[in-house]
């Protein structure tokens, strides 16, 4: 492994960092996170990052920009004691790892431990997903991760809590920073929907990557009872199948859902849009929707893209009430709703378009709320969470990097 050039010198009054995780091209939320916190960044404090980029096990012929100055193979045990070593002699004060247990090889993602135990900078975690009820295996994993962190991230106050309370982390090394969101103007739906040619029906959505664990098809259900109070609704599945899932089950999911579809005979009222969605795509349909349903089925869940970026454009949120919903949602931010229920998302969804002004002071809510998560707040925090490990050495000059 080779760096790129770099100067020696600090930037933006931030220690240079090195991220590490999946990365664009590759499909999955993680990838789509590293970019955008990345990106996020460079726009805060005009500094430059580099990534170490996390490849699956034939993603090797992946190729990435010039951003990418290293790469992990996944099942490679070598390459991640090869990784510290390069983090070490590369000119970057900090390394910060988006983390995901499937992510990194060894039972639990293991491995990353051989590399965060033998950097001698410090690692800043960031923590996608904590479980409630650990098996002995994550426990272990986890604690170990946390060990030899600097500090841990959260992306909600929920796992920061269980990381204290059920895994034992040292409370002095835990941090809060949001999934981060768009920062746009709170505004009418009218000419989204325009620009999409669909006129002035009520749009429902759903977006991310499909999987089993979506539960969709409670929100295909539901439609049938919406769609007989309200006619003209549409509900958008926007996404393709996630790239893993696909390799396992090929696209059976998605063609279940499209059966559905027929069978109820919702073609003109639910349509499945089977694309990956860039960032501005996934604004422009959030700013056409009405109200934005989470049917998830993992009660554990601690943090969803989707969600966030639901609660920061200002929506109508129905959920069911995984971890991550209850906290967002919480104080009329959204709505809760019983894990497979179609019948009781309906009557919600039913009550948000009958009552125009209880779905617009639900939105304000949300709007409000989501003002700490955009993408320059959760730049800021995680660049003073930095520099509070790395201070800047006054006998520095500022140059560039």
């Amino acid at each position: 492994m080779k760096a790129g050039p770099v100067q020696s010198l600090r930037i933006g009054g931030v220690p240079r960092t090195l991220f590490l995780g999946s990365y664009p091209p590759r499909e999955c939320g993680i990838a789509t996170f590293t970019r955008d916190v990345v990106e996020a960044f460079d726009r805060q404090f005009g500094t430059h990052s580099r990534v170490i980029a996390v490849d699956e096990p034939g993603g090797e012929v992946r190729r990435y920009g010039p951003d990418v100055v290293a790469r992990i193979r996944q099942s490679e045990r070598r390459d991640y004691l090869d990784t510290a070593e390069f983090v070490n002699r590369d000119p970057a004060e900090l390394l910060n790892i988006q983390h995901e247990y499937g992510l990194f090889g060894g039972e639990r993602g293991e491995w990353l431990v051989d590399l965060l135990r033998s950097l001698r900078k410090p690692a800043v975690l960031t923590l996608h997903t904590v479980l409630p009820e650990p098996d002995e295996t994550m426990l272990r994993v986890t604690e170990r991760l946390c060990r030899y962190s600097t500090r841990i991230i959260s992306l909600s106050e929920t796992g920061r809590e269980l990381l204290e309370r059920v895994y034992g982390i040292d409370p002095t090394k835990l941090r809060v920073i949001h999934h981060g969101v768009p920062d746009v103007p709170f505004s009418g739906t009218e000419a989204a929907k325009a620009s999409f040619g669909i006129g002035q029906r009520m749009v429902i959505s759903t977006f991310g990557l499909i999987n089993r664990g979506k539960g969709l098809e409670y929100a295909i259900q539901a439609m049938r009872k919406v769609v007989a109070k309200h006619p003209e609704t549409l509900y958008l599945i926007l996404g393709e199948t996630h790239p893993v899932v696909r390799r396992q089950e090929g696209e059976s999911y998605r063609e279940s859902l499209q059966a559905m579809v027929q069978e109820y005979g919702l073609q003109y009222n639910v349509q499945l849009v089977d694309k990956y969605l860039d960032f501005d795509e996934v604004v422009s349909y959030l700013a056409a929707t009405d109200i934005y349903l989470t049917p998830y089925l993992n009660p554990t869940q601690i943090a969803s893209g989707t969600l966030a970026y639901a609660v920061g454009c200002g929506k109508a949120i129905v959920s069911t009430p995984y971890l991550y919903a209850q906290e967002l949602l919480a104080f009329g931010r959204g709505f809760i709703v019983p894990f497979h229920n179609a019948d009781a998302m309906a009557d919600r969804i039913i009550a948000l378009l009958d009552d125009p002004s209880l779905r617009r002071a639900t939105e304000r809510r949300a709007y409000r709320f989501g003002r700490q998560m955009t993408w320059p707040h959760v730049a800021a925090d995680y660049g003073r969470l930095f520099s509070e490990l790395v201070p800047p050495n006054p006998l520095a000059l500022v140059g560039t990097a």
